[in-house]
């Protein structure tokens, strides 16, 4: 068993770096997309926002899939369709071609998000312990390692194609090798009936990390997407300095997670998501009060340790709070993934329009602290009905990690 747990993590995790620079080479050459396929900028949002659009009904889907074939299968199929729709971006050239290869890749990401949170949730049940964050850790190094490829692709003027193809021809045969070594339910689950379970009930006890999960991602897509242009025309920086932020922030964001799991044995998950929330928002007053670009970038290296705990430990939670339907709590809980980056950059960037950018920042940093609101929600042993700590009621041994 603990061969078979072990290989299952190892492949796993190469899952979710492979999401990781797949996704990075797609948002990190959006500028090249637009002038392949000639996309005004006033169009250009449409675009963008349906690609979360059509990945939250991916999820959706996805929890209606695990009611009858195993979450294993759904990353094994979906995790394909990505890639090659990646490939497809690179290849078209028309617009409607576009729009069906950003579908595909939408659509297919909410089921490969959704169960790959689904694998690394019950793995972790199965291990004992705090593994959740090595996942994403190996997302954000995926996330590194595709905008440098990225990088690379735009500074040598390569099609979209020819910088795409390598990446899936390598990518594509090693994530369909590594799927057989997924393992469903960590190998054996603990199946609790729960009279509220999937129905208007359970979503109330979930809201809380809903919640936390939609404001995550608002800081999230914040960096992602105005970090340059705030550090160059707020701050005064260069325009080669203002590329600079993200990168650190993605690299905080690794080095957190590689050894977030290590702080949540140590000090639990409550205190984890407390500390995170309070270094995010500290992050946000830090690059909202900046007086120059370099004090900006400290607020925003804060940011990247701060946020990077927040996300894993939400979906941990989820698996903790529902231990019998823990895949449902998952794909429910992913949608808000996306509600959070639809939300994050047009707030922002209205904000700033209309107020100020330094204003806009403390946006988000308000939303983040309202994580400590909830933090109890993390707790190791969440109480959901009122009293003393959750115990099953019915107890058998599963195939998956909500036994259906």
């Amino acid at each position: 068993m603990t061969d078979v747990l072990r290989r299952g993590r190892a492949s796993l995790a190469f899952s979710f770096f492979a999401q990781g620079a797949a996704f990075a080479l797609l948002v990190t050459r959006i500028p090249a997309i637009q002038d392949r396929y000639g996309v005004s900028d006033a169009l250009l949002p449409a675009f963008l926002a349906a690609v979360p659009v059509l990945a939250g009904v991916g999820s959706v889907t996805t929890e209606k899939l695990v009611r009858r074939v195993p979450p294993s299968r759904v990353l094994r199929w979906s995790q394909p369709v990505v890639l090659l729709a990646l490939l497809g971006v690179g290849a078209g050239e028309h617009m409607a071609e576009l729009g069906i290869a950003l579908a595909a890749f939408g659509l297919a990401v909410g089921g490969l998000d959704a169960s790959m949170n689904m694998l690394g949730v019950s793995l972790q049940r199965a291990y004992g312990r705090s593994i959740m964050l090595s996942f994403h850790a190996a997302y954000s190094l995926g996330g590194i390692v595709g905008a440098s490829l990225a990088w690379v692709g735009a500074h040598w003027d390569l099609a979209l194609f020819v910088s795409y193809l390598p990446v899936v021809v390598v990518l594509l045969p090693a994530v369909l090798v590594g799927s057989r070594w997924y393992v469903d339910g960590g190998g054996a689950a603990v199946e609790v009936k729960d009279e509220a379970e999937g129905g208007p009930v359970v979503f109330k006890l979930l809201l809380p990390l809903c919640l936390v999960m939609t404001f995550a991602y608002i800081g999230d897509s914040t960096v992602s997407n105005w970090s340059a242009k705030y550090l160059q025309d707020v701050l005064g920086s260069s325009e080669q300095l203002a590329t600079v932020p993200y990168n650190v922030y993605m690299i905080t964001t690794l080095v957190g997670r590689a050894i977030g799991d290590l702080g949540v044995r140590r000090f639990g998950a409550v205190a984890v998501v407390r500390g995170g929330a309070l270094v995010a928002a500290l992050g946000f007053a830090v690059v909202a009060g900046a007086p120059g670009a370099w004090v900006g970038m400290l607020g925003f290296t804060l940011l990247g340790i701060g946020l990077c705990v927040l996300v894993p430990q939400t979906f941990a939670a989820a698996g903790r709070l529902f231990p019998g339907a823990s895949d449902t709590a998952v794909a429910r809980l992913n949608v808000f993934n996306y509600v959070g980056f639809l939300i994050g950059s047009p707030l922002v960037g209205a904000l700033g329009d209309a107020w100020t950018y330094r204003g806009a920042m403390l946006v988000p940093m308000v939303l983040v602290l309202v994580t400590l609101v909830y933090a109890r929600s993390f707790a190791a042993q969440p109480d959901r009905y009122g009293g003393g700590h959750e115990r099953p009621r019915t107890a058998d041994v599963g195939r998956g990690s909500n036994g259906l």
